[in-house]
């Protein structure tokens, strides 16, 4: 079934929508979460908690063209959560090599003032990617957003490890000098 039906499944809180949701996005949602988590059953857990806030947040939300990339930013959110109560017992190795590799370009704020300021980093990001070649804009990607491994990018791409090191460095490096020239304060 094509995403807008279900999604208007959704709007009229047909139950059915869960299912459908499940059979065609199950997978790539649990994948998602396991590959931060490196967890099966909080995967799973993850990926059923994406169904619930869903169901809560359609409506409002009319995701008709985009139900996969709204469904995976709730899995994300939900493993990323997961992780840092996991890191608050004990440091979580993924999620720490990760953020350090990104703070070497983006500043991590915690204040107020920088979670509003979060909105005009992600429109720069965005920009960023669009502006280079699309195998380094998927590397980083497949990277820092589905949190795959060096070594999973590297079979992804069927490409080098090192190479993918050196490509995530330069688009990190660019990506740096792109938020400066567009002034933003890093």
């Amino acid at each position: 079934m094509d995403d807008e039906k279900i999604v208007a499944l959704f709007l009229r809180r047909d139950e059915a929508a869960l299912g459908l949701t499940a059979a065609k996005y199950g997978l790539k949602l649990r994948a998602i979460a396991n590959s931060l988590l490196r967890d099966q059953g909080a995967a799973e857990e993850c990926e059923n908690d994406t169904y619930m806030q869903a169901w809560a947040a359609i409506p409002p939300h009319e995701p008709w063209g985009y139900l996969f990339p709204f469904l995976a930013k709730i899995t994300r959110r939900l493993a990323i959560d997961v992780a840092r109560a996991r890191s608050r017992k004990k440091r979580s190795a993924p999620v720490l090599e990760l953020t350090a590799e990104l703070e070497q370009c983006i500043p991590s704020p915690s204040d107020t003032a920088g979670q509003v300021d979060g909105v005009l980093l992600g429109e720069l990001i965005a920009g960023y990617l669009r502006s280079i070649q699309e195998e380094q804009r998927n590397m980083f990607i497949r990277r820092y957003w589905y949190l795959d491994s060096i070594k999973d990018v590297a079979a992804f791409f069927s490409t080098s490890q090192g190479r993918v090191k050196t490509t995530l460095y330069r688009v990190r490096r660019g990506l740096r000098e792109y938020l400066i020239k567009e002034g933003y304060d890093i």
